[in-house]
């Protein structure tokens, strides 16, 4: 019955079950360090998921700093740039295919990937989004749908096959998840796009929203802009009691704490949102914190 099977030294596993270890604590670094929204919700994952998520955001903070970050600040020109994302893709596929990386962050959302059963149907369309940043300044609205689903609404859906993990729904259950994680996804990255309008354009000479001129910016766009993200986060938010425990207070105190973002940024004038970055206020968050940690979800769920 065992013949044929190669079997490896136990002192060849145990390094194996320590190089996972120190690539999923390295993930656990980098949201800490990166992400203060993200990492207060983390907090709130069950243990499995959270370490999960963590490897998931790793790799999905590791494309962006290559995009937007520190390949820039290293004075990189965009070939040399899209060819460390290429790499990056790449690499990330072949971690997909064997279960192991030399790029810790690689090998972490590697474990992850195939522990919760998602590939490159989901990798690629992100690496494709960031692609774009390096190439497209303005989108129409096709591109722009495009760019959202590869690049926050698939981070979505990442997350959610670590959510659902070890939970049974039917069809129907599902296909209602999975429409409130791309919602959940498209909002967030609606939302950081209208409060970094003036940092996209000014230093980075992107306009995301398609028709929008940042030196024109109107309260009749920036109202429009709002209605849509506002239908995203009220989609979203009626899957939230169909998520497990292990992960429903973090996704409601990520969904709150974008929804406090979105009031305040409703409540900024259109010639502000074009010059000035909104943010919410620290004791703010722990609020909202709180009372997810509480259990408190949207009164319309409860």
């Amino acid at each position: 019955m065992t013949e044929g099977i190669v079997r490896q030294p136990k002192d060849a596993l145990d390094a194996a079950r320590l190089y996972d270890r120190v690539a999923q604590e390295s993930s656990g670094v980098i949201i800490r360090r990166y992400s203060t929204s993200f990492g207060l919700a983390c907090r709130l994952l069950g243990p499995g998921v959270r370490q999960h998520v963590e490897n998931i955001y790793a790799l999905v903070r590791l494309a962006d700093e290559v995009v937007d970050g520190v390949a820039a600040a290293a004075n990189l020109d965009v070939a040399q740039i899209t060819g460390l994302l290429d790499s990056l893709e790449a690499e990330t596929d072949q971690a997909l295919d064997l279960g192991y990386s030399t790029n810790l962050v690689v090998h972490a959302f590697a474990l992850s990937a195939r522990a919760t059963g998602f590939g490159t149907e989901l990798t690629a369309p992100f690496f494709e989004s960031m692609r774009t940043d390096l190439s497209a300044s303005e989108h129409t609205p096709e591109s722009f749908d495009r760019y959202v689903y590869g690049s926050a609404e698939v981070v979505g859906l990442m997350c959610l096959k670590a959510f659902v993990l070890e939970s049974t729904y039917t069809a129907d259950e599902h296909a209602q998840l999975v429409l409130g994680a791309r919602h959940l996804g498209a909002a967030f990255q609606k939302i950081n796009f209208l409060r970094d309008l003036a940092a996209d354009f000014g230093a980075l000479g992107r306009s995301y929203f398609p028709g929008v001129d940042v030196d024109t910016f109107t309260e009749a766009e920036k109202a429009r802009i709002l209605v849509d993200i506002e239908n995203d986060l009220r989609i979203s938010a009626e899957t939230l009691p169909m998520l497990p425990a292990s992960s429903r207070k973090a996704v409601a105190l990520a969904q709150g704490l974008f929804a406090e973002l979105t009031g305040r940024l409703a409540a900024t004038p259109a010639a502000v949102l074009s010059t000035t970055r909104i943010r919410v206020p620290n004791l703010i968050k722990m609020r909202i914190a709180a009372a997810a940690a509480l259990g408190r979800l949207p009164k319309e769920n409860q």
